[in-house]
């Protein structure tokens, strides 16, 4: 067995002490080959295969059963009621039957579907901030945290169809799904320990947030209110009683595999696909997560003529996953058809209310005074607000900072390794060091509206 990967590449803290729980996958999965791996992956330093030959999503299917029902297994020793594994089972048989074409109703299922340092925690509060709308910062942290799979190469693309399997439930309000993941696990249905509690409103309201137990210890704490410990049945109850569900996830790199969500007839599902350019990414990571970015300020403090191979292989294969997704959703197959939305973090960055207003239509949800309060007074910020996850800044000038902080010589490595996903986003090349730093020099196409109803 793996040990749990260290998420660092993702939005999220330093993982807790305990002991993550481990679970394995079949034969199978492992003959999945590298290129599906990487495309799925959360960390930003992945290693790509070549020559290696596509398994078809329905022999991951096939194969990605018996790790479902090792899960439920999981569940019922961890104490999961009877009666509620019994209703999953059957919402699985359910689901085992070709599914009817989704019907339009008034509830929406909105994923904020992005990768890391791309401004997905600030595009996120558009959603966040609206009280009709139950949502969820990056629940599937849990799921990365404590699950891991045998060795092969697999665990990328089996843990896309986890992400997958989990997804559909928290959709559905069913929020015990995560209890398994939880670490420590929850007791009665509480627990402290929900990661990025506090950036979730829906999570710190009456009657989810219940008075304050002294001495009990929550990491993840609400920001403006003390709660006590999260009671996770309260929680699926008044994300039943809101109108709307969304939530924001960095796990999730492959659109195909949300082919099953999207055809699934009690889900709404409005996909949004938030990308930036790939050298503000960069730049912002190298700053993130340091530990992670050892060899190219080694390469680029010593002055070496060119990068490991490995390095530019695992920046271009990164691209490449968020390009080729992309481009399937702009290729608007049947089953994604005015389901899908390209965004730009610098369309949003420059024109934030524009963007909202955008995405709220796309998505079908009418945008409330609430939400244009919030970005008014948390776009145009005099200072940017402290921390890497801040969502307070001025975003009309802080999108182009990384311009300016950037030797030309790395930029010239991730022009090098991500020029398609660039051309397809419409980021232009920097041809020297004097127009990457000139801010006369725009180094954005203008593009219209990334979506087709």
């Amino acid at each position: 067995m793996l040990p749990a990967r260290d998420p660092s590449s993702g939005e999220s803290d330093p993982p807790p002490p305990e002991e993550a729980r481990r679970l394995g996958v079949s034969d199978k999965l492992k003959q999945i080959p590298q290129s599906l791996v990487d495309a799925n992956s959360t960390d930003p330093a992945l290693d790509l295969a070549e020559n290696a030959s596509l398994l078809s999503l329905s022999e991951l299917d096939s194969a990605f059963t018996q790790l479902q029902s090792r899960l439920r297994n999981v569940s019922l020793q961890l104490g999961v009621e009877p009666e509620e594994e019994a209703e999953r089972e059957e919402e699985q048989e359910k689901e085992e039957q070709p599914p009817p074409p989704a019907k339009a109703g008034p509830r929406r299922h909105v994923l904020l579907m992005a990768t890391t340092r791309t401004g997905s925690s600030f595009v996120g509060e558009f959603f966040n901030q609206q009280g009709n709308i139950f949502y969820l910062f990056e629940p599937l942290w849990h799921i990365e945290r404590t699950v891991s799979f045998e060795p092969g190469g697999s665990n990328a693309a089996a843990s896309a169809l986890v992400y997958r399997d989990v997804l559909r439930q928290l959709f559905l309000c069913d929020l015990y799904v995560l209890e398994p993941f939880i670490s420590p696990l929850p007791e009665a249905h509480l627990t402290q320990f929900m990661f990025r509690r506090g950036s979730s409103r829906s999570l710190c309201e009456d009657p989810v947030c219940t008075p304050f137990v002294k001495k009990v210890f929550e990491k993840y704490h609400c920001k403006n209110r003390r709660c006590g410990p999260l009671n996770v049945t309260l929680a699926a109850e008044a994300c039943r009683r809101k109108e709307h569900m969304a939530l924001k996830a960095v796990r999730i790199r492959q659109l195909e595999f949300l082919q099953p969500l999207a055809e699934d007839p009690r889900l709404d599902l409005r996909v949004i696909q938030l990308v930036r350019d790939p050298r503000a990414v960069l730049a912002s990571r190298m700053v993130a997560f340091a530990g992670k970015y050892e060899t190219w300020k080694k390469w680029l403090a010593e002055g070496q003529d060119q990068l490991r191979e490995e390095e530019v292989q695992r920046l271009r294969g990164n691209c490449e996953s968020i390009r080729l997704s992309a481009e399937l959703g702009l290729q608007q197959p049947a089953w994604l058809r005015g389901r899908y939305m390209l965004v730009r973090y610098e369309d949003v960055a420059r024109r934030p209310l524009q963007k909202a207003r955008e995405m709220y239509r796309f998505a079908g949800i009418p945008l409330t005074p609430q939400v244009e309060d919030w970005i008014q007074k948390n776009t145009q910020a005099a200072r940017d607000g402290s921390g890497i996850y801040s969502t307070q800044k001025n975003s009309s000038e802080q999108f182009e900072k990384w311009r300016f902080s950037m030797p030309f010589k790395l930029a010239q490595v991730v022009q090098a390794a991500c020029g398609p996903a660039m051309h397809l986003f419409g980021y232009k090349l920097a041809r020297d060091a004097a127009s990457l730093t000139n801010r006369s020099v725009s180094l954005l196409e203008e593009r219209g509206t990334f979506w087709v109803t």
